[in-house]
């Protein structure tokens, strides 16, 4: 009997499909064609509803023979409905299309005021295909669902990005197509910014919080314009700007990273930190005793971290007509980040012809704890007169503080006293505190005014900007230790050097004024826009080193005799007046006036844009203690002329090809070219005041195909000549005869070409991002090799030429993600996977040495959920697959290969890994 019920039953359900049929269709922008996700699709008299997907699609399954009605709402348009006669036959509703109408009338000052909604992603593709610049653009909504929490990791999503990462595994500096970071320029809503780096031009990108953010802008290529100096791209910022009713978006979330569930965060109290060292305070002849330095770094402490706790804050509303529109913008992050770190020494004085690498001699195991807070905030005020002139006013702070720790002890494998098996070995112990605090500061007013029915358009602007870097009171104090039977312990304060205070800053200082003029005119039945302006830009560079060196007070006093504990340690001065006089204190200014002529015609398929932009650069600096440099002051004074042509030809409506050529400069940070030494981690930098800017002939040719509103297909290649590029190799100082600095140089021509494909496609409520970057580079360069002399029977340096890749490109870049959009339920989830391969992180001074990075990938996810009156509810995770940062060597010598901690494999040796953990946040938004 139940057989009997379940044939039937089955029959039935057969019966019931195959009298059943499927509605299908899509919904569009009557003005701009633009498919619309999220309208709601109801199909009445059937119970059914849904809503469109990512590509504005909708489809009904499993409809029953019928008459219908389907409706389609959506907000801030007029609803739509259609009767529908559902048949057995499926093909009938493939291809129901419905355009649907903007509720209300535009008003004429609605047009004047306010723009595009840039934080869409339609609108983010509409600026792509209408760019005259090879342009990848990330919306202010990918921004919002994406994992990303700054700047620095929403731009490692575009195509042809890389990036590099700080200590703690989280993006800081962009690469463009293999392009280092000096290579490329950062604005602001299209002004330049200064960098508070202490030695570069380039800006940390990891400064800036992404929830600020309309969009994100990456050019690839140059107009007349532009400032000339981005060989390799200029990243733009453009900030939230007033919506046309009151808007309020705030959120907050708290989380944690997966590395203090296995360890404790060790930190050091920084608020009574002396931002001032002695010889500041007290004057430059002063001598120094222990007492004038604060113990207070010296008390380590380790606990469990609070979560992480990350929030911003927006209003917004235009008044008065519209004409007026004022938002401000505020974000805050806390966060505790780190990394786990394996640093392996190598004995270089070993390698010669017949060594041809150099042998390990220690290992250090270092823990980096680190408390970021991270602030941000913006303000922009607009008023529109009448439709000619209108005026605006904005201002941005970003701030970043960083506390961190470096705890690390040192195993030396070449003692007599090392044994594996054992339990025995010398040990080192460091412990580095380190509070560095970086902040910028940007205002700009500025007019746009249109004259004779907009056929004369004047656009100015005036900024003041500042960038300052400041890390006061560095402390390190070294102790050497024994490993004995597995057990470890401290003994004494090593012998060199046991106990550093630092003190460096620097701030930058840019004042520069902006004019552009249009004048556009009807020639032969095209539009032509004829273009003239330029900026000047005054900059000025305050540089500041202190640095003093601390003995024990009480020779052969151990670490047990200081109650374990640093803030116990006796202490006196090695050097009482400090390193006052150090060649790293000095005054730098940089004077930049540009000019350009630019004509821009658009015809109905052709689009061209040509022109020359002169920059005259006047840099110097002055050294406020030479130190017996031969050349404590200096200048460079020099006029480029950067020429560049645009070309955009429509193959259709949605297809086109676009290609380009600009020439573009590099000019030398201010440290690069002041000659004196400044300490680094593990080596000594020395400027070199002969360095000269580099200058690229940029080529471009790009595919373009926009099929909806919100896909693209783009495939280019690219081609960069640099003459004079800049690398940092080790080099002796002509100066000081064989001391050997890690210095800047100018090497020849360097070649640099790729190839770049970008797709988006949706389908429904999936849609997929990906793109891929092939990129090939090189450059030649002396490096340092040995051989044995037969006549002396001496080992003797001397130089060949290397050819190799330009420091810090990748062969393949690549990115993945997959998105899913439900719009009737609120969901909205996204898997992203970044991935770089095998790139050069450090120029070695010797042949074949150089120290590269093993393939990267990064894999994120994010996921939200919209509940009832604007609340939503999100998740954000990072590095889901822990991937480890590891650097290596491509050889190894007999003697590595015999170490048991097998550094040295496939012809590899391991130099340095980090491990950072994943790192979770869940947070919620509210949106008025």
């Amino acid at each position: 009997m139940n057989k009997l019920l379940q044939t039937l039953l089955y029959l039935v359900c057969f019966v019931a499909a195959a009298n059943a049929t499927e509605i299908k269709g899509h919904v569009y922008d009557q003005k701009t064609g633009e498919p619309l996700t999220g309208a709601t699709v109801s199909l009445e008299r059937s119970g059914k509803g849904t809503s469109t997907g990512l590509d504005g699609s909708f489809s009904f399954k499993d409809v029953k023979p019928g008459t219908y009605t389907l409706r389609i709402s959506y907000i801030a348009y007029k609803s739509a409905t259609m009767e529908i006669v559902a048949t057995k036959d499926k093909d009938d509703y493939h291809h129901l299309k419905f355009y649907l109408e903007p509720a209300g009338k535009d008003l004429n000052e609605v047009t004047v005021v306010t723009k595009r909604d840039g934080s869409a992603e339609r609108e983010a593709r509409r600026l792509e295909q209408e760019s005259v610049q090879i342009m990848n653009v990330v919306s202010g909504k990918a921004i919002e669902v994406s994992p990303d929490i700054t700047v620095a990791n929403v731009i490692q999503r575009v195509s042809g990005v890389s990036v590099e990462r700080n200590s703690n595994g989280d993006a800081q500096y962009a690469i463009i197509r293999g392009m280092d970071k000096r290579y490329s320029y950062t604005l602001v809503n299209g002004i330049k910014i200064p960098s508070p780096e202490n030695q570069y031009r380039y800006v940390p990108l990891d400064i800036f919080p992404a929830d600020l953010l309309d969009r994100l802008e990456v050019s690839k290529s140059l107009t007349p314009n532009m400032e000339g100096d981005a060989v390799g791209g200029v990243t733009n910022m453009v900030m939230k700007e007033a919506p046309s009713r009151l808007t309020i978006n705030g959120n907050i979330a708290t989380g944690y990273n997966q590395l203090y569930f296995d360890r404790k965060f060790m930190s050091f109290d920084h608020s009574n930190t002396n931002y001032k060292s002695p010889y500041e305070v007290n004057g430059r002849a002063y001598q120094a005793t222990a007492n004038d330095f604060n113990k207070g770094v010296f008390n380590y402490s380790q606990k469990v971290p609070p979560p992480n706790i990350v929030g911003s804050l927006s209003i917004g509303q235009r008044f008065l007509n519209n004409k007026l529109g004022v938002i401000l913008a505020g974000s805050y992050q806390n966060t505790y980040r780190g990394s786990n770190n394996t640093l392996y020494n190598q004995n270089t004085s070993v390698i010669s012809e017949t060594n041809l690498f150099g042998n390990i001699t220690s290992r250090a195991d270092r823990q980096f704890s680190e408390q970021q807070k991270r602030y941000g905030l913006h303000s922009k005020v607009d008023y529109a007169f009448n439709n000619n002139n209108k005026l605006s006013l904005y201002n941005v702070y970003v701030r970043l503080d960083n506390a961190q720790i470096r705890d690390g002890v040192t195993t030396n494998f070449n003692s007599s006293v090392y044994n594996a098996q054992a339990g025995n070995a010398e040990l080192t112990y460091s412990t580095r505190s380190r509070l560095t605090e970086q902040q910028i500061y940007s205002s700009t007013l500025h007019g746009d005014h249109s004259l004779f029915k907009n056929k004369f358009k004047i656009q100015w602007s005036g900024v003041y900007s500042s960038a300052k870097n400041d890390q006061p009171d560095i402390a390190t104090i070294s102790l050497n230790g024994l490993r004995q039977n597995f057990n470890e312990y401290r003994t004494v304060l090593v012998t060199s050097a046991p106990v550093t205070r630092r003190w460096q800053r620097n701030t930058d200082e840019d004042k520069a004024g902006y004019l552009d003029l249009t004048y556009t005119a009807k020639i032969a039945g095209a539009t032509v826009d004829f273009s003239t302006g330029g900026l000047y830009r005054d900059k000025d560079r305050s540089n500041f080193y202190n640095n003093y060196t601390l003995a024990p007070a009480n020779a052969g006093t151990t670490y047990s005799d200081y109650n374990n504990s640093y803030a116990n340690v006796a202490l006196s001065l090695a050097t009482p007046t400090g390193g006052v006089k150090n060649s790293q204190t000095y005054e730098a200014s940089e004077k930049v006036g540009a000019g350009y002529g630019m004509f821009k015609l658009t015809s109905n398929k052709l689009q061209v844009i040509g022109g020359a932009r002169v920059e005259h650069t006047n840099q110097g600096y002055r050294m406020l203690f030479p130190q017996g440099e031969l050349r404590p002051n200096g200048n460079q004074v020099y006029t480029d002329v950067l020429p560049s042509l645009v070309v955009k030809y429509k193959l259709g409506v949605k297809q086109q090809l676009h290609g380009s050529y600009y020439k573009a400069l590099n000019r030398p940070g201010f440290y690069e070219i002041v000659p004196g030494g400044a300490p680094n981690e593990d080596y000594v930098e020395r400027g070199n005041p002969d360095l000269k800017r580099a200058l690229a002939d940029n080529y471009d040719l790009r595919y373009e195909l926009f099929p909806g509103a919100s896909e693209q297909l783009l495939v280019g290649v690219f081609y960069k000549k640099i003459k004079d590029p800049i690398e940092y190799t080790f080099q002796p100082d002509a100066t000081r005869g064989q001391d050997i600095y890690y210095t800047p140089g100018n090497f020849g021509t360097a070649r640099n070409y790729g190839a770049e494909v970008d797709y988006i496609k949706f389908f429904n409520k999936i849609g997929i991002k990906a793109n891929y970057t092939y990129t090939h580079s090189r450059i030649t360069t002396p490096k340092t090799m040995r051989h044995l002399d037969p006549a002396t029977a001496q080992v003797l340096p001397y130089l060949v030429n290397q050819t190799r890749p330009l420091y810090g490109q990748s062969e393949h870049v690549a990115n993945v993600s997959l998105l899913y959009k439900d719009t009737k339920k609120g969901w909205d989830a996204q898997l992203a996977a970044s991935y770089t391969g095998e790139r050069i992180n450090t120029v070695s001074q010797f042949l074949n040495n150089d120290l590269w990075q093993k393939p990267f990938v990064q894999m994120d996810a994010s996921a939200e959920k919209k509940l009832k009156h604007g609340i939503t509810v999100f998740i954000k995770a990072g590095n889901l697959l822990n991937t480890p940062s590891k650097l290596f060597i491509k050889g190894t010598s007999a003697e590595n290969a015999k170490l048991d901690d097998k550094v040295a494999s496939n012809g590899q040796t391991l130099i340095r890994s980090d491990y950072y953990k994943q790192s979770y946040l869940l947070g919620i938004r509210y949106k008025l």
